[in-house]
């Protein structure tokens, strides 16, 4: 992130291998932490007991719990951007983007707690992330949208504005993570079964790639 909160001095030194391990089991206990609760909402103590940690222990590692939660997000949007990133130029558009569907459905079922918390900071006005979102995602975004500008131009995709696009994918597989409890609302115990995570990103998949696939006579929208 470019707007970075002064680590306590443990932090500007090589940290040993048992250092970088409580630190990551502070982060991991803080993720569920703010995501049920918020910033606001949430407590060094709450943190400290399910990491297994006294709070002084913790403190250790990080002065403020303005220090975890933004150490805790600067984590889940490296884990959350990988695989856009990975979007290859020189790949199939319809695989390459399959791929990252996939893997963004993945990342909401396996983690819903870092998907909730991203969203509870943007719909807080992004107070720690803005700086970020204003440029390395909006340059990660712009360099996307190229390469799938230059799908579309090559008749390789059928005409779409490239950044919609990215955030209708956004939309449709962080959805499952955010709104979790709305989805078991309507579905009930069918969440649960076997072969639903797997029904859903066919569904997901079969709505975005036929909407995107090239059509015979299409053209590319204008620049």
């Amino acid at each position: 992130m470019d707007a970075k909160v002064p680590r306590d001095p443990v932090d500007e030194r090589q940290p040993t291998r048992i250092q970088t391990r409580n630190r990551e089991i502070i982060l991991e206990a803080a993720l569920p932490v703010f995501s049920a609760y918020g910033f606001r909402g949430s407590t060094i103590d709450q943190i400290a007991r399910r990491a297994g940690m006294s709070k002084p222990n913790l403190l250790y590692y990080f002065r403020r719990k303005d220090d975890i939660y933004e150490a805790v997000l600067e984590r889940t949007l490296a884990q959350w951007l990988a695989p856009l990133e990975e979007v290859d130029p020189a790949g199939d558009p319809v695989e390459e983007l399959r791929r990252y569907i996939t893997l963004k459905l993945q990342m909401s079922r396996d983690n819903p707690d870092a998907s909730r918390l991203f969203a509870n900071e943007v719909l807080n006005g992004a107070p720690i992330i803005k700086p970020f979102l204003e440029t390395r995602l909006r340059e990660l975004v712009q360099e996307k949208a190229a390469v799938i500008r230059g799908w579309v131009s090559q008749g390789r995709l059928a005409p779409v504005d490239p950044v919609h696009l990215i955030f209708v994918i956004w939309a449709t597989t962080q959805h499952y993570a955010d709104f979790a409890v709305q989805i078991r609302a309507i579905l009930g115990d069918q969440v649960d079964k076997a072969g639903f995570a797997e029904q859903t990103a066919q569904a997901i998949l079969s709505v975005v790639l036929n909407g995107i696939r090239p059509r015979e006579g299409a053209h590319a929208p204008p620049a």
